[in-house]
């Protein structure tokens, strides 16, 4: 009974959407050039490095600066299985803003912006619920119609912190920062008529002893979850002369503690008093009116380079390291999964063909660390390759824009015999304006 359960909890379980290619609710898309090239860790750059390496806003000149952006990802999340497709198109958009100060004696600095999740989903066909019950590969689609899944995650994030030098070649920063979460889930499903224990197994049952699971009828929810948390910023960078420069940066773990406002009806519930809202929070406690649990935003290190080959050409090279494994994640039932932890590799190119215009060109690899068993139909950290480019516009020495595109390109997985593929764009632009 356990598993015809833990079945039909699919078509409502948690929706949990990586927009981009990081580490499970992870984004990197702080700003728009990292579209253009993601190595930024250890990058020098005013409309950028306020973000992902603080510590270098030593490096910059003094002055006040203004950043604001905003990116557009844009594409699908298909599933497959025994020839039905369940697909879904991606549309996520995330803005940007910073505003700094930097003087001989340090620099403040304020951001805002994405930070995890990102995106709306919506399944308007269903999704996957085939499972093997009772020696039987049962597909519980034969039994519901009009069965509709939309949901979203979204991580918000603020920091405040300073940078200031220790020596002529090392500078370092501490801030504090606010995560904000959110996720919703809207979903219902009809049942067409009465599902009784023989059509689970196929095999004709005395009526006595044939009872109706669930009947005919409607089930919905319509949940919200809703958590803040705090953590902290610590940052270093190194100059040993005027061409190589490395940062690095290490996000503490943000603990996050979801409560759940939830409205559930359900007029499915069978013979035995069981219905879809029933295996929903007899399994999947998350969504019951007034539940807490934890979901944290596991902890992050990042650590790059970038060298002046000429003053025209600028490489960079840059990694990030998530630990999933020391963050405490959601529970199905009583089953932890168990996240291995995610990194991410980075390469990028940034060449000036005259003093207004720049060419950005970029790299990136990212494994998530997700086991097969996180593997759900609405929630799936598929491992991916990201290839990106930009352009730079400077008027002036006071004005910066940056426009950029890139494209992941996703690995394809196959877990009990369904098929997990995504295919996910991204476009955005850039203003730094320094007073």
């Amino acid at each position: 009974m356990n598993r015809f359960k833990l079945s039909l909890l699919a078509l409502i379980a948690s929706l949990s959407v990586s927009t981009m290619g990081a580490s499970i609710d992870h984004i990197q898309n702080y700003s728009a050039e990292y579209g253009g090239n993601p190595a930024q860790q250890g990058a020098i750059n005013v409309g950028s490095t306020v973000y992902f390496n603080p510590a270098g806003l030593m490096r910059l000149e003094n002055g006040t600066y203004i950043v604001g952006g905003i990116q557009y990802a844009f594409g699908d999340q298909n599933m497959s299985q025994g020839g039905r497709d369940f697909s879904t198109n991606l549309s996520s958009p995330i803005p940007n803003f910073a505003l700094y100060k930097k003087t001989d004696d340090g620099a403040y600095f304020w951001t805002m912006g994405g930070v995890g999740g990102g995106a709306e989903l919506e399944y308007k066909d269903s999704i996957p619920l085939s499972v093997n019950l009772l020696g039987n590969n049962i597909d519980f689609n034969n039994f519901l119609d009009n069965t509709h899944v939309k949901g979203s995650n979204m991580y918000a994030q603020t920091t405040l912190g300073k940078a200031f030098n220790l020596t002529d070649k090392w500078s370092a920063s501490l801030a504090v920062r606010g995560v904000y979460g959110k996720r919703t889930l809207k979903a219902n499903a009809h049942v067409e008529k009465d599902v009784k224990l023989s059509d689970i197994t196929g095999k004709p049952i005395p009526s006595f002893m044939n009872p109706s699971l669930f009947k005919s009828g409607d089930a919905s929810i319509d949940s919200e979850r809703e958590a803040y948390g705090f953590g902290g910023q610590f940052g270093l960078n190194y100059a040993p002369n005027d061409r190589l420069n490395i940062g690095f940066r290490y996000d503490t773990k943000v603990k996050l503690k979801f409560k759940t406002k939830s409205d559930i009806s359900d007029s499915t519930k069978g013979s035995l008093g069981l219905g879809v809202s029933d295996a929903l929070l007899g399994l999947y406690p998350v969504y019951k009116d007034g539940e807490k649990l934890r979901r944290d935003l596991p902890a992050l290190a990042a650590l790059g380079a970038s060298y002046k080959v000429t003053e025209q050409w600028t490489t960079f090279v840059g990694g990030n390291y998530y630990f999933n494994e020391s963050a405490t994640m959601d529970r199905i039932g009583k089953t932890n999964v168990d996240y291995k932890n995610g990194w991410e590799i980075s390469v990028g190119s940034e060449y000036w063909f005259t003093p207004q215009i720049a060419w950005l060109v970029g790299f990136n690899y990212a494994d998530t660390g997700a086991p097969d068993k996180s593997f759900a139909a609405t929630e799936y950290a598929l491992n991916s390759t990201m290839l990106g480019t930009g352009v730079k516009y400077r008027p002036n020495e006071t004005i910066e824009w940056t426009v950029a595109f890139n494209h992941y390109i996703y690995d394809s997985r196959t877990v009990n015999d369904i098929k997990y593929e995504k295919e996910i764009s991204s476009i955005g632009i850039n203003f730094v304006k320094k007073f």
